[in-house]
């Protein structure tokens, strides 16, 4: 049995999150039908991490096991090209590698960046990939309230509730908001995980910041106080995206 990191994007429009659910079509579900076609073996991947209902990603990594029938050679390439010959045309595979067989999709990964949409102009063209701002938000007082998720890692105020995790701690490694067109900017967040929910919680929070709402020290309360009513409202998922995954080089196995 050999495990590989299968490397993929998919624009999350129709879908209902990541993960599998019982009443609606997921990209687990899309790509592990895929996957099971083209394998002949019946094929279950686990994800580098679960987004949410109509979140996008650029880079989403998961793993699966196959058991290379007797005398057949595993050639990953052919597999990513049969399998984005009948995948749906909003999701779309990179690339297959051969892994170690401790190497996990979720637990391995050593840092996962997203980028958050936003713009301040009625567009046509941005408004199914980016937030939409009636007025324009202070991004300085957004990025010297931003710096401060530097000081902390439990950050159980931008989590969802009754949520499965062991823990709430978070390292935070990048969180910047830089100007990406005439009217549109991008905040980047890196770390060494999230929580169900946080980045949207941070944008909204960061956005109570930008309206002259709350400030720097606001934002610290609101940490410290560990109370998800306290913090920004939960911004629209159809502006984020997941766009990088990274993991240990000797995970890797060479082809």
């Amino acid at each position: 049995m050999q495990r590989y990191f299968i490397y993929l994007a998919y624009d999350g429009a129709r879908y209902h999150g990541w993960q599998v659910q019982p009443n609606g079509i997921s990209v687990q579900a899309v790509l592990q039908d895929g996957l099971s076609t083209i394998l002949r073996q019946s094929i279950s991947v686990v994800g580098a991490g679960r987004t949410d209902a109509g979140v996008h990603a650029r880079v989403m990594v998961a793993h699966f096991d196959y058991d290379v029938p007797e005398g057949e050679v595993a050639d990953t390439k052919q597999w990513t090209y049969k399998l984005n010959r009948i995948l749906p045309p909003d999701v779309s595979v990179y690339k297959v590698v051969p892994v170690t067989s401790e190497a996990h999709a979720r637990f391995s990964a050593t840092s996962r960046t997203y980028h958050y949409f936003v713009h301040t102009e009625k567009s046509p063209f941005e408004r199914s990939y980016s937030c939409r701002l009636f007025s324009a938000p202070d991004f300085e007082a957004m990025n010297k309230a931003a710096r401060v998720l530097f000081e902390y890692i439990d950050f159980t105020s931008f989590s969802k509730v009754n949520t499965d995790v062991k823990t709430n701690n978070c390292r935070i490694m990048k969180a910047e908001w830089t100007q990406v067109g005439p009217s549109q900017w991008r905040f980047e967040i890196q770390a060494d995980r999230f929580l169900r929910n946080m980045v949207r919680a941070v944008v909204g929070t960061l956005m109570e910041v930008g309206r002259g709402k709350m400030d720097a020290d606001g934002v610290r309360a609101v940490i410290e106080g560990k109370n998800r009513c306290k913090a920004g409202e939960s911004m629209p998922g159809n502006a984020l995206f997941l766009v990088d995954v990274t993991y240990p080089e000797d995970l890797f196995v060479t082809e």
